[in-house]
């Protein structure tokens, strides 16, 4: 009987330590509060640089004026002087690459030049198309760009 006595007692000891630890209430884990974080600083926006020249205005004509102005056109004929004027202003002088490109209406380019100048202040530089031969009649796009970048919008022109 003696193993029954220490069965049981070992027993009773198994049954109070899981009864104990039933009722014993559970702790929560402690969770740190979170760390204040700061919100990353904005990247700066690059503050774009000022030109150091712009385009203000773009002609296409065939004749200039002593000041080298041009008076609009929109029709050339066969055998005229295309000239492109482009008017820029610069705050300070600065080289500036003028590239005038005339594209006739089947894509293919028909002329292009490009004018390097030192601009200073309001200034004017055309750019003069000629052709040993007569134009191919038809429609031309005339682009202009002002080192690198587009200035104005595509124009039109014809030759008939």
């Amino acid at each position: 009987m003696k193993h029954n006595r220490i069965s049981y007692a070992l027993a009773a000891a198994l049954v109070g330590t899981v009864a104990l630890a039933g009722c014993k209430k559970k702790e929560e884990p402690v969770v740190a509060p979170p760390a204040a974080v700061e919100p990353a600083p904005a990247p700066a926006e690059p503050v774009p640089a000022p030109m150091p020249v712009s385009a203000t205005s773009v002609t296409v004509g065939n004749t200039a004026a002593a000041d080298k102005s041009v008076a609009a056109v929109g029709m050339f004929g066969v055998k005229d002087k295309i000239i492109v004027s482009v008017k820029t202003d610069a705050a300070t002088p600065a080289n500036a690459a003028i590239d005038a490109k005339l594209t006739f209406q089947d894509g293919q380019v028909a002329a292009q030049q490009t004018a390097n100048v030192v601009a200073g202040g309001a200034d004017t530089t055309n750019i003069e198309f000629t052709k040993a031969t007569n134009w191919p009649a038809g429609k031309y796009k005339v682009d202009v760009t002002l080192n690198g970048q587009p200035v104005g919008m595509t124009q039109e022109i014809e030759v008939k």
